[in-house]
């Protein structure tokens, strides 16, 4: 029988605001930064943290307040897939455009773009950003002058512009990129005329380390913000926040067992927490529930979250049982051969170091020469906690 109510989990998209818990430390940091801007102060944030932790729905929580309380144009624009300057001024725009269409000041906005806008849908009732390559090369060259336009278009409405820029990791490793963040920067931060912009940059660390790599001087422009993964009790507040909105009542066991299997990240508790909501016929989550709905959701994680190379090289009950071993103390990401040999049986240890090369090919492993000889450390968060939930499957319906 179909629910008269949709899941209030949402896999694989950014938290709605509504459900958004913790990171106190993190949204206070950000909100003071949007507010130095509004006084024209530039402010360039870099916010980091592992596959699944919730950046981008950190970021999209900052956007609410800065529109909200602050008076700020909010965009946050994703950049996934875009290598070349152009494209993402093109998407950073067309974001503004989408943004403003329903707004009072959407008619200050058209002007702005003059002709620029294209109505497109079959009816003609969305809009897009559409300039030719000429024109886009040049705002990519003005795109300071263009910022300082819009706020002056808006002033009235407006005290300045949160701009994100959110899954980086084509433009990360281009010298153009790098370098054209820079020289954005050096040019409104040496302006006489002063930009109310607070410009906040999400992707993994690996791709703020490459920038730096390429452009040295961004090492001291950045102020990284890290995020870790949630708290037992964060965690908690979550799952009780979003079952008690569709009247859902879930048992303290199982709200035990979903809490742990979560591992903090934020990825993994909406796969368990929606499974849970769709297993559920009687509006009370208990235990069994719950133990099913982490079945469920760990070959989901497994699926849509592990590199497809990953998946299919631990389909080997050999390899799946000694990942599980590895993973099965809470945290400890780092380990030595001889201290897992010990916990192996037989058959384990005929493939247990061709289970250590595939695993570094993979990039799940790598070695770690600093803690001594046969040292490795997992190098992904999430496979270090999916692995983990998976020993913890298997543990819990074993008794």
């Amino acid at each position: 029988m179909p629910k008269e109510t949709s899941s209030p989990f949402t896999p694989g998209l950014p938290v709605p605001v509504e459900f958004f818990v913790g990171r106190i430390k993190e949204i206070t940091r950000l909100r003071n930064k949007v507010k130095s801007a509004q006084d024209g102060r530039l402010q360039v944030e870099f916010l980091v943290g592992e596959r699944g932790i919730g950046k981008s729905s950190l970021a999209a929580f900052v956007k609410y307040l800065a529109e909200r309380e602050h008076r700020m144009i909010g965009l946050h624009t994703f950049l996934g897939g875009v290598t070349s300057l152009e494209e993402m001024v093109r998407r950073i725009f067309d974001r503004l455009l989408k943004e403003s269409v329903e707004a009072p000041w959407y008619d200050k906005v058209k002007k702005f773009f003059g002709n620029h806008i294209r109505q497109v849908g079959l009816f003609g009732i969305s809009v897009e950003f559409e300039a030719p390559a000429r024109d886009l090369r040049r705002m990519v060259h003005d795109f300071a002058p263009a910022l300082r336009n819009l706020v002056n278009h808006l002033k009235n409405e407006k005290k300045g512009i949160l701009l994100v820029l959110d899954d980086i990791n084509g433009l990360a490793s281009s010298r153009d990129f790098a370098n054209w963040l820079k020289s954005l920067i050096d040019e409104i931060a040496t302006s006489r005329k002063p930009l109310p912009l607070c410009l906040l940059l999400v992707a993994i660390d690996e791709r703020r380390q490459e920038l730096i790599q390429l452009q040295p001087s961004l090492a001291r422009v950045f102020n990284l913000v890290e995020i870790h993964p949630w708290s037992e009790t964060e965690t908690r507040e979550f799952y009780q926040n979003a079952f008690s909105r569709v009247s859902i009542k879930v048992e303290k066991s199982a709200l035990d067992l979903l809490t742990r299997f979560s591992g903090g990240l934020p990825v993994f508790a909406h796969e368990i927490g929606d499974a849970a909501f769709n297993i559920d016929t009687d509006n009370y989550i208990d235990s069994s529930d719950a133990l099913a709905a982490v079945t469920t959701a760990a070959d989901i994680i497994g699926r849509k979250h592990l590199e497809p190379q990953v998946f299919n090289a631990i389909r080997s009950e050999r390899y799946r049982r000694i990942l599980r071993k590895l993973a099965r103390e809470p945290l400890n990401f780092e380990f030595k051969r001889g201290e897992v040999w010990k916990r192996l049986d037989r058959d384990e240890r005929k493939v247990f170091d061709n289970f250590l090369r595939r695993m570094a090919q993979l990039g799940v492993l790598r070695r770690d020469p600093e803690r001594g000889a046969g040292a490795y450390r997992f190098t992904n968060l999430l496979h270090f906690v999916y692995f983990g939930m998976e020993a913890e499957r298997v543990r819990e319906a074993g008794r």
